[in-house]
């Protein structure tokens, strides 16, 4: 088993997230997004549009999950988390991972009410390599 450095060093040098909500009916929905604009302990911080329709779906049911690849040629590497997924609008957090490009998306720059932050909490996930699947829990990896 990876440890907990190595797994977040793998997340880490990814360009895409894969992320998956819940729709209405109870069916995952999913969406690739840029990688995290922030990683910390257990929790992944993702810039979005507030009435995007993911966004709507995290405040109704906050169960998510992310998944992480890389696709070499003779190797293929992936890491899925699954926990909660919280919508903030707070504008600390808004201000820390707000990037200079962002505002091609907001026009109205940090405090635009269309823009938010998505926060994951990984509580447990799965990771495949070289034809091994290991499930663990985030609290016990080392």
């Amino acid at each position: 088993m990876k440890t907990k450095k190595q797994i977040f060093e793998f997340m880490g040098s990814q360009k895409t997230t894969f992320l998956a909500s819940v729709d209405e009916d109870g069916f995952p929905n999913l969406k690739a997004m840029f990688a995290p604009r922030k990683i910390e302990g257990n929790c992944f911080y993702f810039s979005t549009n507030t009435s995007s329709m993911r966004s709507q779906q995290f405040m109704k049911n906050p169960k998510a999950s992310i998944y992480f690849y890389q696709r070499g040629r003779f190797r293929y590497e992936g890491i899925m988390l699954t926990g909660t997924m919280e919508v903030l609008q707070d504008a600390d957090i808004k201000k820390e991972i707000w990037q200079t490009g962002d505002s091609m998306f907001y026009k109205k720059g940090v405090t635009d009410p269309d823009y938010c932050v998505l926060k994951f909490t990984a509580v447990k996930g799965r990771h495949y390599c070289d034809l091994k699947t290991e499930s663990f829990l985030m609290k016990d990896l080392a």
